[in-house]
């Protein structure tokens, strides 16, 4: 099936999850089904995928995509923290392979409605889902300053959040992502690089709104519950916040005590379930970056599942 655009990563993620005829996969953000598309294509004839999506625009698009798939495809609007109940609920459970895709899509940043491009006229939104109870909008118009400099700082690791926020507070009432967009560029000077000045603010707002960190927190151990012995996890981050949590999570996962370094006898009784594929992570390559812009700051991690859950330690 001809995809409409390859997706970030499309041809790494696909080899480093070794997708097989008959293999069962779960997609926990299936967005404009790219990657979905091609677990679908590798995994012929009788592979099975579950995509998910919080997003109903998105499911709706896919669902219409790859109709052609027909029951092989399952898609689910659920937010992936939920990943072990939707998988469990679908019969998805010891699966070959999983994938976390944590960027935005496409069509969420062409839609003005949806508040995250800079250039949108369009309400401050940033919600993935539509029935989450705050927007963007919200927090920039009532937090107080030192609450949203301290916001910008820990979930976009923007340096000038201070200045950022007092000029934000400044210019309240904020409606629109271009003219929050244009308040940070007046603000701040854009330098050297070719990166938006707002690029770190928007980076905070919607990781907040959307509870991004703390759902990835959350659904990694499930992930890695679900998979089968030499099954594979591939994520997908954007954000040196996010590709922390990977990071130190397949680190931890490869370990068989994780007792503090001082602790001289082990009391801890982890058991290490995962080896990491990837000990760097993979980044787009020059091509890739040239047809895809927004790929720059893309990273994948892969690990493998390498026991079961009630194997013990020798």
């Amino acid at each position: 099936m001809t995809s409409v655009h390859l997706p970030v990563l499309y041809l790494e993620v696909l080899s480093g999850l070794a997708v097989h005829p008959g293999g069962t996969y779960i997609d926990c953000t299936a967005g404009a089904g790219g990657h979905t598309s091609g677990l679908l294509e590798k995994s012929e004839p009788n592979g099975r995928v579950l995509a998910l999506d919080v997003d109903p625009k998105a499911l709706d698009f896919v669902r219409q995509r790859l109709a052609p798939w027909g029951e092989r495809l399952t898609l689910v609007q659920a937010n992936f923290a939920r990943l072990n109940a939707v998988a469990q609920d679908h019969n998805f459970g010891q699966v070959d392979g999983i994938l976390m895709d944590l960027g935005w899509s496409s069509m969420q940043l062409a839609d003005e409605s949806r508040g995250f491009s800079f250039r949108a006229e369009g309400p401050l939104d940033m919600r993935y889902d539509p029935t989450l109870p705050h927007t963007a909008g919200d927090l920039v118009n009532t937090l107080p300053e030192k609450d949203l400099a301290n916001l910008l700082w820990q979930f976009g690791e923007e340096h000038r959040s201070r200045k950022i926020a007092r000029a934000i507070v400044r210019n309240r009432p904020v409606r629109t992502a271009d003219q929050l967009a244009k308040i940070i560029s007046q603000t701040t000077q854009r330098g050297h690089t070719r990166i938006h000045p707002a690029t770190k603010t928007f980076l905070a707002l919607r990781t907040y709104v959307n509870k991004e960190a703390k759902v990835l927190q959350t659904a990694l151990p499930q992930a890695v519950a679900l998979l089968r012995p030499g099954g594979r996890l591939a994520v997908i981050s954007f954000h040196s916040l996010e590709d922390r949590i990977v990071k130190n999570f397949f680190r931890q996962e490869e370990r068989d005590c994780i007792c503090p370094v001082e602790q001289l006898t082990c009391v801890c009784e982890h058991h290490a379930i995962l080896r990491r594929i990837t000990r760097k992570p993979i980044t787009p390559e020059a091509g890739e970056l040239g047809r895809n812009p927004r790929s720059r700051s893309a990273k994948l991690r892969i690990a493998e599942r390498i026991r079961s859950s009630t194997s013990q330690r020798s």
